[in-house]
Formats: C-alpha cells, structure tokens, sequence
C-alpha cells in the first residue's frame, strides 16, 4: 500500500460497545452449530480461545527479529534471485541501465514492485512442479529510488518531468513470464510464447454490468467499454479455468483535480478523489486530470482477468465484483459448482466482500467459462456480535438500493459499492487485506493490517481495539461447509503485536520472542493447509517484515514461528508454494523504502548491492538445501 494512501473515506457503521465480545464469546458455541460439517471436519483445534500449550508442527530453526539491508532464512535454506525489476521480460528488451532508463525499454522489462504472485501450470491443467507461468502484479513505483534526481516525499514526486512520468507508468500493471527448474535452479524462460507485459497503457475491455453506462464514458472513450491500462494492482487470484485476477486497489492517488469541481461529489468524496496526488502524471495526460476527465476514475478500482495462456485475449474489467480500494481475489467453489470470490477493501473502515457466479463453472469447457464473472450476485459482510456473520446481497431494487437513494441500476450499486454497503450498514474493518479460502479445511481467513485511528467508541466486535496499530487475522466457517451460503460463524484466530507490550494481542501460549507479528497482510497455505502470514510495515515495530508459519489445527494452532526476514524497507508479498511444497517464491517488495533513502542514498542496496546501482523489487525462490519441502 502507497505510504500516501493511508485515509479514510468511510462514514464508519454501527459502533458496537466492548462488552458485545464477551457477549459473542459466550454463545459461541451455540453458534457453531450452524457450521454443520465444515466445523465437525477441523473441531479437533478447539477455538483459539482454548488453545493447548504444544509444539508447533513446523521443525526449521526460527529467524530472529532484525531490522537490515540483507533478508533471511532459515539455516539450511537457499534463496535465489529469480527476477528483478528492470531485467528482461520479451526477448528484444534492453539490458537494464538504471543510468539511461526509458518507457520504451521499460516497456518490455520487469516492471517495477512485484506484489501478487501466481502460478499456471505448463502444460495447461497439468500438476507440474517444475514448469510455469508466473503472473506479477507491479503495484506502483517509488520514483525517489527508481529514478535518479528525485528526492524524497510527494512533493518531490510531483516534479517528474514527462520523460519519468511515462517511465512509471510503464513500470506498473503486471507481467506473465515463464520459469521452469533445472535441478535444484530456477530461470526464466528466454524467449518465451507467452511473456508479457502490461502496463498504464494495454488496452482493455469493461464487461459486465457498469460497461457502456455514462459514468463509464469518456472523450476518449465515448462507449464506456474501452479503458487504457491498469495500476495500483496489489494482491491478485486465479479462476478455477486458468485465468489470472489482479487487482486495482488506491487508483485515487493518481488523479489530480479538485474535488469541490466534480459533477458526482458524493462518489468523489467516497473514493477518495480530489486529495493531493502521489504522480504527476495529470501534468501530462488529460485522463488523469479530474476536472478535464471527471469520468476516469470510475474505470478503475476493478478486478480484472487476464488470460496467461493467451497473450492475444484482451484483458477484462469485471464490473459485477465491485469497485474499491481492491486487495486480493481468492476463489472458492461451492457446493452446486459456483464459484465465489472473496475480496476485501483495503482502507480503513472499509468492507469484506465477497462474489457468487450466477451459474457454476465447467470443468471441461474453458470457453464456456470466459464471461462467468460478468452475472452474479456481490455480497457485502456484516459481522455480528454473537460470532455470525451475514452476507448481504447488494443488489439493485433490494433494500435501500433504490432510485431514492442514487441507485437506479447495477451499474450503480457497482460502480458505487462503498455507498451500496454503506446504506446496507455492513461492518468498517481495520483494513481488509487478503482474504483466503483453506482448501484442506474449508474456512476463510481474513487479514486484517491495521488501523491507527479506529477509536473506542467505534470498535466492533470483529475489531475490538481501537487505534489498532498491529492488526488482526479473522477466521470465518462458512454454514455447512458452503461457500455460497449466506452465513457463518467468525472468530480472531491471531491479534497481532508484540505480547506484553501492546494490548489485545492474542496468540498460543508458546509463541516465542521472534514469532508474534505485526500488519498482517498476505497469506498463503502449503499443502498441508498451514497458514502463512506476510507483513506489511513491520517497521512500526521496529523490525523488518516478514512471512511467518503457522499451524491452523492441533497443538500448534496460532503459533506464528518467523521463517523469513526482509531486506530493510521492503515489504513481503505474494507467498505462493510449488504443489509439491518444495518451493516458495516470495515478492520482496520497494526494499530501501523509507526516510531518507533515495537513489543516490538508498538504505540497502538489495539484491545486487552494487554501487551506484539502487535497490530493486525481485521474486525470490527459497529452497531447502537437502530438497525437502518448505517448513521442514
């Protein structure tokens, strides 16, 4: 997440009062049993309320806290450096020179903050360990360490000339490669098929129900159908049939105008539109200044599919799933075949969502799968205080969503979800970050990063504590195991800092000194369904961020162990396993991040350290030495 992102558009919800919790806690266990067979399958691991003191099942020696220019593993772990921003993705593209960048060259290079990650199997459907395309999401860009001369702070961000301006768009959007493994090793495949980029400027179609509406049209654009690009992208999924889901999260800060001037002033005011922006690309490019292009803004904030097997297929907007502040979209099949997609809105006070297609997948025709995510219903979360949590459909002409408050299409409701979910009175969260589905015991998990200006009159039960700086996980049972019910139960499976020192935390008995956590932000789960935790903005604690193991079931349960450190500044992202679990690749993201550190001067000089040269986001492999699988 930008460092300039961090505000609040929400009006906040309903304030619940501290003593509901203890309330909650009491019935919950009356609650559980409309979870039906998916709380009978895990209820062995108790409620982490009730934990048993015991060893976790993960056996590699703890990485201690640190804060430095170097990342680390585990003794008897290895990692490699599979990809870094500016090397190369198509096969004519340059030698990376820092000295002598361009947005032509950039343009089929590495783009640059790696955050998503994803894996498609080669051949397609296949289970293969050693063959893949990788997706990557490129967020955004820190042109005080990327670009030469810039300096520190927005303010110094605003002066990039044309030149700079077009290199940064061309270092966001995403990028498909192909790896494959040669031994112990990974490469990048030369030459390959299927490599791609794209970026601020690769064309892309609007599906589902916001195209063609006229908050979706612009000069450029007269049919609303048609959009130039994406950015902002953070966390990302997949689709049952193989596509790739990335996700457009703060596209605000890239729109300059005032606020006072836009012909919407409620949806301006609710996206966060019309505050100072972090890029001046609006200097260069009208569609980037509101009060030329007051339309613009709406064609972002999108989930959008991408086919990684098909670099000729257009990348698709898909306007039924919402538009927000977009971390991740992690998908579920439930049990008639639907698929369902679950989202969180990653600001402060903001909501879960979640998606379910109209109709289900097919497993055996890709093509009849292309439009699935353009019908279907989005679903808004409202987290009870007795431990349940409803799903509210967000649907035209249900509820308040009527011609009498704004709403008189789907188009409406979607291109407007935060006021849809507003009106719907859905509960404000400390920064929903990714949300999961564990495949091995069928709950959702729900990281929660932070949310320093929660106050007390407006905790929840589902966010208890206010000027929550640490952040929190949520575990969420779907009713009898079904991901498209429209209920469940929830309870705080970690709340994260540092015990003893900062309040509420909530952890196994055993966690060690080097195991609690803050800003949980990513997650992932090996084969076994253990869960992995990434962090963002760890230095708030005064240590580097990290990925963290921890059981979900059995003694072990929430017991983070600390597995990997991150080089100073830079953020973990995209934790992704090898079927076989014999790799994890991880994003290392805007290493040397931070005050003071530039260009010239940067605070590490990760991964190269070469002098003269910058930091540089990379995916990194980590491997067991002996081969073993990851965790061990």
């Amino acid at each position: 997440m930008h460092d300039d992102d961090d505000s609040i558009s929400s009006p906040g919800g309903e304030p619940s009062i501290g003593d509901l919790i203890a309330r909650r806690l009491s019935r919950r266990s009356a609650l559980l049993g409309i979870a039906g067979t998916a709380a009978a399958a895990v209820a062995g691991s108790g409620p982490a309320s009730a934990q048993k003191t015991g060893p976790s099942s993960f056996t590699f020696g703890e990485v201690a806290h640190v804060n430095d220019a170097m990342h680390h593993v585990p003794d008897g772990y290895e990692v490699q450096v599979l990809i870094r921003w500016g090397d190369p993705v198509l096969a004519d593209a340059a030698a990376f020179d820092p000295a002598n960048l361009s947005a032509v060259t950039q343009a089929k290079q590495f783009g640059y903050n790696n955050d998503f990650l994803g894996l498609h199997p080669l051949p397609p459907g296949s289970t293969a360990n050693d063959r893949f395309l990788m997706v990557v999401n490129h967020e955004y860009t820190n042109s005080n360490l990327m670009l030469a001369g810039i300096g520190e702070g927005r303010e110094a961000r605003l002066r990039a000339d044309r030149r700079q301006a077009e290199i940064e768009m061309a270092a966001h959007g995403g990028a498909v490669i192909e790896i494959a493994r040669e031994g112990r090793r990974w490469n990048v495949v030369e030459g390959s098929r299927y490599a791609r980029r794209i970026d601020a400027n690769t064309p892309m179609r609007v599906a589902g129900p916001a195209a063609g509406d006229a908050r979706m049209k612009t000069s450029g654009d007269p049919s609303g159908t048609r959009v130039s690009g994406m950015f902002n992208n953070c966390a990302g999924g997949e689709t049952p049939w193989g596509t790739w889901l990335t996700c457009e999260e703060n596209f605000h800060v890239y729109f300059q105008g005032e606020q006072a001037k836009h012909p919407d002033q409620v949806l301006a005011k609710r996206y966060g539109l019309g505050r100072a922006p972090s890029y001046a690309w609006g200097k260069y490019f009208d569609r980037f200044d509101l009060d030329k292009e007051p339309n613009e803004p709406n064609r972002f904030g999108w989930i959008v599919e991408i086919d990684p097997y098909d670099p000729q297929w257009t990348p698709a907007k898909r306007t039924a799933l919402g538009r927000f502040a977009h971390e991740g979209c992690h998908h579920a099949v439930a049990k008639d075949g639907r698929v369902v997609c679950y989202m969180g809105d990653d600001a402060r006070m903001e909501y879960v969502y979640k998606f379910v297609t109209a109709r289900p997948w097919s497993p055996t025709d890709r093509a009849a799968n292309r439009d699935l995510l353009d019908d279907g219903t989005l679903y808004v979360a409202r987290f009870d205080a007795d431990g349940r949590v409803v799903w509210l459909p967000l649907v035209h002409g249900q509820g308040p969503l009527t011609a009498a408050n704004g709403f008189t299409s789907q188009a409406d409701v979607v291109i407007g979800a935060r006021r849809a979910a507003d009106l719907l009175k859905a509960t404000p969260m400390d920064r929903p970050e990714d949300i999961e589905p564990n495949r091995v015991n069928g709950r959702v998990y729900v990281a929660l990063s932070n949310n320093g200006s929660r106050k007390p009159e407006e905790v929840n039960a589902a966010n208890p504590r206010p000027k929550n700086d640490h952040g929190h996980i949520l575990e969420i049972t779907p009713k009898d195991g079904d991901h498209a019910a429209s209920e469940g139960v929830w309870e705080i499976f970690i709340a994260a800092g540092e015990p003893g020192k900062h309040a509420g935390t909530k952890y196994h008995p055993a966690t060690s000194a080097n195991g609690w956590l803050t800003c949980p932000d990513n997650v992932a789960f090996d084969s076994k369904g253990r869960l992995w935790i990434a962090t963002d903005s760890a230095e708030i604690a005064g240590i580097a961020d990290g990925l963290y193991a921890c059981d979900v079931a059995g003694e072990g349960r929430a017991l983070p162990r600390q597995f990997f450190a991150a080089p100073k500044g830079a953020e973990v992202c995209g934790p992704i396993f090898t079927p076989d679990d014999r790799t994890l690749f991880l994003a290392i993201q805007h290493p040397g991040e931070g005050k003071g550190s530039t260009f010239e001067t940067p605070s590490t000089r990760w991964p190269d350290f070469k002098d003269g040269q910058p930091p540089r986001p990379a995916v990194i492999a980590i491997t067991k030495k002996d081969g073993g699988p990851i965790g061990s």
